[in-house]
């Protein structure tokens, strides 16, 4: 804990003194100072920004998941299904945000949250999926053949053996999902619609040349994104002890 504690001090304590040494205007590089005040004064703001930021993202999260999952399971039950979501899967998760953003600003009312939802529910998708499918084919074959010995129906095998072996894998892929979840939403805000959330007050700020606001909303957009991440890793932890165990003494 106390050296990762210790580097970002010393981080900060160096970036203060090069934006002092040097003099360095806040349009360039505001210093830690300068973000830390503005964060402060308008900490309620950056609470309520921060809160529909992060409704937005969890939205997106949860629907993205969702589907992910529900695909998945029906890419391991059909093989053609497996062949054609895939690569279609793989060339939506190329799409950069900031291209499938004001796409889907004229496909849905601009005026509403829908659009960041949906561009967050996408951009969620193919981690979820990737991983569930991984976990659901990748079976020890002693297994697979314990299950044939007994007869198992195929609704049985993935019910007791490729589900539970799934789990683990669907973690990996919200660990990689939940800050990208945060960070869809906040480019999605940036790049037009209600002038609310992390993204828009970025913009508002930097256009307005107040350079350490638009910083403090940055570090807001940071917090958030750490907070999905460690509430996923908690979340791993409850429903599966044994993963961090298993890694832990093989470290």
């Amino acid at each position: 804990m106390w050296p990762p504690l210790v580097f970002g001090v010393s981080f900060l304590l160096l970036w203060e003194l090069i934006v002092y040494v040097n003099e360095i205007k806040p349009y360039l590089l505001p210093a830690p100072s300068l973000i830390a005040t503005n964060f402060g004064t308008d900490l309620a703001l950056m609470f309520e920004t921060a809160s529909y930021t992060a409704t937005t993202a969890l939205m997106g999260l949860v629907i993205g998941s969702i589907l992910g999952i529900l695909v998945a399971l029906l890419a391991q039950r059909l093989g053609i299904v497996r062949k054609l979501v895939t690569p279609l899967a793989l060339a939506l998760a190329t799409v950069p945000i900031i291209a499938l953003t004001p796409i889907l600003n004229n496909l849905f009312d601009i005026t509403t949250r829908t659009p960041r939802v949906v561009v967050t529910s996408i951009i969620v998708f193919f981690p979820v999926f990737v991983n569930v499918s991984r976990g659901l084919l990748n079976v020890a074959p002693v297994q697979l053949e314990l299950m044939r010995s007994l007869a198992a129906t195929p609704r049985t095998v993935l019910r007791v053996l490729r589900v539970p072996n799934s789990v683990p894998f669907l973690f990996t892929g919200l660990k990689v999902a939940a800050p990208l979840a945060v960070i869809a939403a906040l480019v999605a805000e940036y790049f037009g619609g209600p002038q609310v959330g992390l993204g828009s007050r970025i913009a508002s700020a930097a256009a307005n040349t107040a350079y350490g606001r638009a910083w403090a909303y940055v570090v807001a957009s940071i917090v958030t994104g750490l907070i999905f991440y460690f509430a996923v890793l908690a979340a791993e932890r409850a429903t599966v002890p044994w993963v961090g165990r298993t890694a832990n003494t093989r470290g």
